[in-house]
C-alpha cells in the first residue's frame, strides 16, 4: 500500500527516513491478536447499534478470522511497509472484502484502538507472570518445608548474626514474591477498564455502546473519561515497576545463590544443566543463570526509567511519543517470564549442602546475642552492661580460637563470674535458632507456621 490508509490531508509520499522512524510494525505485531479481537468486539457492537449492517458485519468476521488463520499459519508477511500492526489488519482487511472493511473504523480513532489492544496485552501478561510467580512460591515452599531444622548462619552486612534455618532464609523470599504475586493482580484491577469507543480523544457522535464493547473484551466497564483514556500509560509503568521490582528480588536470590555456590561457602550446588565452565580453565563450573539474572534487573529498570521519561512531558492527549511505549514493556514482560521459568527449574535441581552450612554456623559466634539475652533475663543486668560483657567473652573466645557456641561453662564463668556456668546449654546454635519463636521468627515451630500460612493462602488463591 503505497497509499496510506490513514493519509488523507498528506499529498506527498512519505520521507524513507520518515517511514523507518514511524514504523512500529516490526515490534506491535506482538499485538496482533489483540487487533483482531478488539475489532471483533468493535464490529459486533456496530452492527448492533445499526451503524453497519449485518451483512456488513459478517463479512468483517469472516475477514479477521481469515487474517487470524493467516498469521498464525505464517501466511500473512508482517514485514511490509504498513506502519503498524493496526494499519497492517485493516489493509488486509479491505483487501479481502472490499467496502464492509472500510467501515470498520467507524466510531473509532487508532488511538482508542492502540490502548485497548495494549491494555489486554498487559492484563493476560500479568496473569502469566503471576501464574508464574505462583509456581515459583511453590517451588521455595516445598525447599523451606525440607530444611525448617538446618541450620545456616543468619546474616547482616554480609558478616554472621546469628542462627536461622535454611527454611526459613526460604520463606524470606517466598514473602517477597508473595507481594509481587499480589502487585501484579492488584494491577490487573486497574487495568481492567476499557477505552474503546473514545476515538480520537473526545468520544464519538455514532451511538455506539462502550458498555457492550467493554463486556465482550472481559472488562469490568469503559473507562470514565475519553481525553485521559486515549493517553493513559499508567497501566504499562504499573507493569514495568512490578517487574522491575520482582527482578530485584530474584536479583537478591541470585546473588546469594552464587555467593552460596562458590568454594568460599559451598552451600549449594547448581546441577550441571544450569551451569557452564570456562573456555581456557578445565576446573570451572561457573553460575551464569543467577549472573544472568542479576544482569537482567538493570534492563528492566531502564524499561521502566524510559517509558517514565518519555511520559513525563507530554500534553493532552496523545502524542507519537507514546510509541516508545511498546518496546519497552515487550521486552520486560519476556525478560521477566524467562527469568522466572528458569529461576524455577534451577531451584528445583539445586542440591544443598547441610552439612556445610552448619559448619559454618560455628564461625562468628552467631549465639552471642543469647548469652546477652541470658544476662538480661536471669541476672537482671541492664541490657547495656550484658553487651559489653559478652564483647569480653568473645575477645577471649577468639584468642581461644573457639566459638562462643563451643565454650564450657567453666570457661565462660571463668571470664565473668557473673556468667553462670548453666548458660552454656543456652549457646548451643540450635537451641538459640528455636530459642526464637515469636511470630515471624526463625525457630522451626515458626518456620512451620509461616509454611502453613502460605498454603492456606494458595489454597485461597485456587479456590477463587
Amino acid at each position: 500500500m503505497s497509499k496510506k490508509i490513514a493519509s488523507a490531508r498528506i499529498s506527498q509520499e512519505s520521507s524513507e527516513l520518515l517511514k523507518k522512524l514511524n514504523n512500529s510494525l516490526p515490534f506491535d505485531k506482538v499485538l496482533y491478536k489483540e487487533d483482531i479481537i478488539g475489532s471483533l468486539a468493535h464490529a459486533k457492537m456496530l452492527k448492533e447499534q445499526n451503524i453497519i449492517s449485518s451483512e456488513d458485519y459478517v463479512a468483517i468476521e469472516q475477514g479477521l478470522n481469515q487474517i487470524l488463520n493467516e498469521i498464525e499459519e505464517g501466511k500473512f508477511d508482517l514485514n511490509g511497509d504498513e506502519e503498524d500492526i493496526h494499519m497492517a489488519i485493516e489493509g488486509r482487511l479491505t483487501q479481502l472484502i472490499g467496502d464492509p472493511g472500510k467501515r470498520l473504523h467507524t466510531a473509532r480513532s487508532r488511538n482508542d484502538q492502540v490502548a485497548v489492544d495494549f491494555r489486554m496485552f498487559v492484563r493476560k501478561q500479568n496473569r502469566v507472570i503471576s501464574n508464574l510467580l505462583l509456581e515459583l512460591i511453590e517451588t521455595l515452599l516445598d525447599i523451606a518445608n525440607s530444611h525448617t531444622d538446618t541450620l545456616l548462619p543468619g546474616m547482616t552486612h554480609l558478616q554472621h548474626a546469628q542462627p536461622i534455618n535454611f527454611g526459613y532464609h526460604m520463606m524470606a523470599y517466598v514473602a517477597m514474591f508473595k507481594r509481587d504475586y499480589e502487585r501484579f493482580t492488584d494491577s490487573n484491577e486497574r487495568i481492567n477498564y476499557s477505552p474503546l469507543g473514545c476515538a480520537a480523544l473526545a468520544g464519538t457522535p455514532h451511538p455506539i455502546d462502550r458498555d457492550k464493547t467493554a463486556k465482550e473484551l472481559g472488562f469490568k466497564e469503559p473507562t470514565l473519561n475519553c481525553l485521559d483514556s486515549v493517553s493513559d500509560r499508567d497501566f504499562a509503568l504499573e507493569i514495568l515497576f512490578n517487574i522491575a521490582t520482582m527482578m530485584m528480588h530474584i536479583s537478591r536470590l541470585s546473588e546469594e545463590l552464587i555467593l552460596w555456590s562458590s568454594s568460599e561457602f559451598g552451600f549449594i550446588k547448581l546441577s550441571d544443566r544450569h551451569a557452564t565452565g570456562s573456555s581456557i580453565m578445565p576446573q570451572k563450573k561457573n553460575p551464569d543463570i543467577p549472573e544472568l539474572l542479576r544482569g537482567k534487573t538493570g534492563r528492566s529498570y531502564g524499561n521502566l526509567i524510559s517509558l517514565l521519561t518519555v511520559m513525563k512531558g507530554l500534553p493532552l492527549a496523545y502524542n507519537k511519543d507514546t510509541q516508545e511505549d511498546k518496546e519497552g514493556v515487550f521486552d520486560s514482560v519476556e525478560t521477566a517470564t524467562l527469568s522466572l521459568r528458569v529461576l524455577i527449574e534451577m531451584m528445583e535441581q539445586m542440591s544443598i549442602d547441610t552439612d556445610a552450612m552448619e559448619r559454618a554456623c560455628n564461625i562468628g559466634h552467631l549465639s552471642a546475642t543469647d548469652l546477652a539475652d541470658y544476662l538480661v533475663k536471669e541476672e537482671g543486668l541492664p541490657f547495656r552492661d550484658a553487651y559489653h560483657i559478652v564483647g569480653s567473652v568473645v575477645n577471649q573466645a577468639e584468642e581461644l580460637s573457639k566459638d562462643i557456641s563451643k565454650l564450657t561453662g567453666e570457661e565462660l564463668h571463668l571470664i565473668d563470674s557473673r556468667i553462670s556456668p548453666n548458660v552454656a546449654k543456652f549457646l548451643d546454635n540450635r537451641v538459640s535458632m528455636n530459642a526464637r519463636d515469636s511470630k515471624g521468627g526463625t525457630s522451626t515451630k515458626s518456620t512451620k507456621a509461616q509454611i502453613k500460612s502460605i498454603k492456606k493462602w494458595l489454597e485461597d488463591i485456587k479456590i477463587q
